[in-house]
């Protein structure tokens, strides 16, 4: 199923064979907990306990590309495997008109990790999403490219609040609601795409690269980027966002010795591109 961030491979929450089958299919470890993705406040609120922090987050940035983890209220409606066996949910209301319809019409939420091979990167278009899994989906709902291209930002409220994965919610933003974001370690294993080794290519990456080197795929960045995987020609990193993935996999097709990445300001949406790149790559982060 689309979504605003990225494609994901769906399933009831609340069914644990149908997440089984999707760890299967991703070859994803089950101890990385799944989203359940809702259709609105008012589903999040019967399974996940909101308080006014989470209430403050929810009507600033919901539909749209933010997960929160909370205490769980309903074990039910998500059940053990799909929350990793943890006492707390991760949810998120989509933006995606697709993927509201979708969970609007089962009545309950549904989890969809990202549609690809655990490790490799995400996908961002139809194709790329039933390339990686397809052959394990009943049905594949085409809902053209996605608009933002990055998963979603995970935040949790269990304590102090806490940045478990930057997205396309900036921490900016987010410090504009609840005030100053913890660091992520204490409650890292509550978040999926936590991994070290997470969203990776094939060949090997160099990042923070000026040039490239013989045999190299090379990801530019800004005006003066060159070659056919300039992330943004303009320095725009909403657009970087974007086309980090495809361009990830499409560098990847082409059989370089290494993918060589430009280096990507670490402000604002930068944050969570270079997060994607070091988990690329390798790097603990």
């Amino acid at each position: 199923m689309p979504t605003e961030t990225v494609y994901g491979l769906a399933a009831d929450a609340a069914n644990a064979r149908a997440v089984a089958a999707v760890y299967e299919a991703k070859g994803r470890p089950a101890f990385n907990p799944l989203i359940a993705h809702v259709a609105d406040l008012a589903m999040a609120r019967r399974i996940a306990r909101f308080d006014s922090r989470a209430e403050a987050l929810a009507a600033r940035f919901w539909p749209g590309p933010l997960t929160l983890v909370l205490p769980v209220l309903d074990s039910a409606a998500v059940c053990d495997l799909a929350r990793a066996g943890l006492d707390t949910v991760a949810v998120r209301a989509p933006a995606h008109p697709i993927a509201h319809a979708l969970i609007a019409a089962l009545g309950r939420p549904i989890v969809a990790p990202s549609a690809n091979r655990s490790g490799r990167p995400s996908p961002t278009t139809f194709a790329d999403a039933v390339e990686e899994t397809g052959a394990s989906a009943a049905v594949a709902l085409d809902g053209g490219s996605c608009a933002i291209g990055l998963e979603s930002t995970v935040v949790a409220l269990l304590d102090m609040p806490r940045l478990l994965r930057p997205g396309a919610v900036t921490r900016a933003e987010l410090e504009a609601v609840v005030g100053p974001l913890s660091e992520a370690e204490a409650d890292a294993k509550r978040s999926p795409g936590r991994l070290a080794r997470h969203y990776a290519p094939n060949a090997p990456m160099r990042l923070d690269a000026d040039t490239p080197r013989p045999g190299e795929a090379w990801l530019s960045f800004g005006p003066a980027g060159s070659g056919p995987w300039n992330l943004s020609p303009a320095g725009d990193l909403a657009e970087a966002a974007v086309k980090l993935f495809a361009y990830l996999r499409a560098a990847d097709r082409s059989g370089p010795t290494a993918i060589a990445v430009a280096p990507i300001p670490s402000e604002g949406l930068g944050e969570a591109i270079n997060d994607r790149l070091r988990r690329a790559a390798g790097f603990v982060g």
